[in-house]
């Protein structure tokens, strides 16, 4: 992948660029070869993508790697990812502190198998320090499940108060997204899906509310950094209004 750089006339950069990574698997089973395969130079997509969106300037970037749904695919091909997760990200390492990404995670990770964690929790120590591009791996993620998470909190916080109807009346969609995983990421702008699919797959649920969506026909295995600059084109054009009209939208703009 070449080297992007961002020009001083772009406008209305997202910065928080959120992808589903879709068409790994199809990608191999179009050359015959073990869905694996797939995974593995989706893997090394990753690489070229987050190295393109740090240069591009986007501040945050996350990407859905394994989602509560995809626990039900066959289990040599869930062994095969857990394993390739834990191969791949301490070979990534010395290439993120070189660009000063800071690694978290979105979802339920005591699931994952011990050495995954342990893998994570490694990366995710070594580069919290770091001043560049947030990359956030969502896994064993899950947007109904983040939600019914945060209402849970709510139920129990709201029970546990000296005054629940107080209590309830002041809670307002801030306070409940505080509740929710993401309470310290960026609200997404740009949710990407790759695979030529058209849905969101329990992705972002809470943050797709407003967030611009952007579909793109190439399996994952063949994104490209020309592919991510398409997509904050096509962002940078849209008008966002979030319920307003355009009249009351440009004099802010």
């Amino acid at each position: 992948m070449v080297s992007v750089a961002r020009s001083p006339g772009d406008q209305q950069l997202p910065k928080h660029v959120a992808i589903i990574m879709d068409g790994n698997g199809r990608w191999a089973e179009m050359r015959g070869i073990p869905r694996v395969e797939g995974h593995r130079r989706g893997a090394n997509v990753v690489n070229d993508v987050v190295k393109a969106a740090h240069e591009l300037g986007v501040e945050c970037l996350s990407l859905y790697a394994f989602s509560s749904e995809n626990w039900s695919r066959p289990k040599s091909e869930v062994r095969a990812l857990m394993a390739l997760l834990s191969w791949l990200l301490p070979k990534q390492l010395e290439q993120m502190m070189a660009q000063g990404v800071r690694l978290s995670t979105l979802g339920d990770l005591s699931q994952l198998p011990l050495r995954t964690q342990k893998v994570l929790h490694q990366a995710i120590n070594k580069t919290q320090n770091n001043q560049g591009l947030h990359l956030v791996l969502c896994l064993n993620y899950g947007g109904q499940q983040e939600i019914l998470a945060a209402a849970k909190e709510l139920a129990l916080q709201t029970l546990i108060s000296n005054d629940p109807q107080s209590f309830l009346a002041q809670t307002h969609l801030e306070t409940f997204r505080a509740m929710m995983w993401r309470n310290e990421l960026p609200v997404v702008d740009l949710l990407i899906r790759t695979g030529g699919e058209y849905r969101i797959s329990n992705f972002h649920l809470w943050d797709a509310a407003y967030a611009e969506l952007y579909f793109d026909a190439v399996l994952w295995p063949d994104y490209q950094a020309e592919h991510l600059i398409a997509a904050l084109k096509e962002y940078s054009n849209r008008e966002r209004r979030f319920g307003l009209i355009s009249a009351q939208v440009a004099p802010h703009e």
